[in-house]
């Protein structure tokens, strides 16, 4: 499926993998793909599923994706447009891999950040070849002239280019081959109707239950060669918040602390004392997390504040707050959001060993309002 003009780079296109692998990114400028350490960035290549029989957990979506790449391979055609929703780090990129995989075509990746005019997504369109997958990342952050354009693209595979300006612009048509976009987010929401009606496919991956990440720990251990008791998983998995990729890298942060006290099979107590050491506790909770959390419950009574006050409190930015730890304390039931600010729930209360006065639970008593809440 390789064209004519597979190996031809565009501006600011950037690949990674080399040709064996069939995987290209595309990104506007080197600032948006931050350096990481080749080691790393291979060992996280290699602890990714390579098709849909190795990938753990997400049972429906795995069955249902199976059934529509089968019938595509069926029909001799590529694969629906796909999309893929639900929180980072529960596989999304992986699936895209998969997928591509599968369908045995190359694999293009991009982001929607990355895709700022409507020049940019016509550059990486034009250059695809036929049956290619195109991976776009945080796909509603990509800018209104390209999602229109898209629209276009994945419906009638074909674009107009605009040439000149003002009434001597022309429109030219520009053919594309058949192609599978693979699209990620973690903001269904923020998606606008007519794209998401045009993918074939969607599916939304949830958060894993402790056994399926102690599956996940088990495949990954095996590949780095590490040898835990059943005790380890579990207590690795336990503290990963429901995220593969949490897991896999606490597994490996567990390895560095076993490595350097000479340590060669990893127990609960062992998993215990290294996570301990990295600042997460047994609920998962991180040192942001317990911050937030203290403040709430030490320095407003529990609530309710507001989230500039709570975020200046833990020496944050809001946005931080707000994206980081306050989605994984909710779920838990440690905070709660009202008209009036956040608050602390009786659980936090618990988690932190304090107990719950009676103005705090009036407090954790208030309506619930998400929207509202400042």
């Amino acid at each position: 499926m390789a064209g004519p003009d597979d190996n031809a780079l565009l501006p600011g296109q950037i690949i990674f993998g080399g040709e064996e692998a069939g995987v290209r990114r595309a990104a506007p400028s080197a600032e948006l793909a931050p350096a990481v350490e080749p080691e790393e960035r291979e060992l996280e290549a290699a602890l990714r599923p390579k098709n849909l029989d190795d990938f753990v957990g997400q049972e429906r979506v795995r069955k249902q994706l199976a059934l529509v790449l089968a019938a595509s391979k069926i029909r001799g055609r590529s694969a629906d447009h796909v999309l893929m929703s639900g929180p980072p780090g529960l596989g999304k990129t992986t699936l895209a891999m998969i997928i591509a995989a599968e369908m045995n075509a190359p694999l293009r990746i991009s982001s929607g950040p990355a895709i700022q005019h409507a020049g940019d997504l016509a550059a990486i369109l034009s250059s695809l070849s036929e049956g290619e997958v195109l991976f776009l990342d945080e796909i509603h952050r990509m800018s209104r002239p390209a999602e229109e354009m898209l629209y276009m693209a994945m419906e009638d595979f074909r674009v107009d280019i605009i040439v000149g300006k003002g009434a001597g612009a022309t429109a030219i048509p520009l053919e594309l081959p058949p192609f599978t976009l693979v699209g990620a987010t973690t903001r269904a929401g923020l998606l606008p109707g007519p794209l998401r009606d045009r993918f074939g496919f969607t599916g939304h991956l949830e958060f894993y239950s402790v056994e399926e990440l102690e599956l996940v720990l088990r495949r990954s251990a095996g590949m780095l060669d590490l040898k835990l008791t059943s005790a380890g998983f579990s207590e690795i998995a336990g503290r990963s918040r429901g995220t593969p990729r949490i897991s896999n890298r606490l597994l490996r942060r567990v390895r560095d602390w076993a490595l350097v006290h000479g340590i060669e099979t990893i127990d609960a107590r062992t998993a215990s004392a290294a996570l301990d050491m990295y600042e997460v506790d047994a609920r998962g909770l991180d040192r942001l997390d317990r911050a937030v959390l203290e403040a709430l419950v030490s320095k407003f009574n529990g609530g309710p504040v507001g989230l500039s006050t709570l975020a200046i409190a833990v020496g944050e930015e809001p946005e931080t707050v707000e994206t980081v730890a306050e989605p994984f304390l909710v779920r838990e039931g440690l905070l709660g959001r009202t008209p009036r600010g956040r608050i602390a729930m009786p659980a936090a209360w618990e988690h932190l060993g304090l107990k719950m006065p009676g103005n705090a639970v009036a407090a954790a008593m208030l309506p619930f309002d998400e929207d509202d809440a400042p």
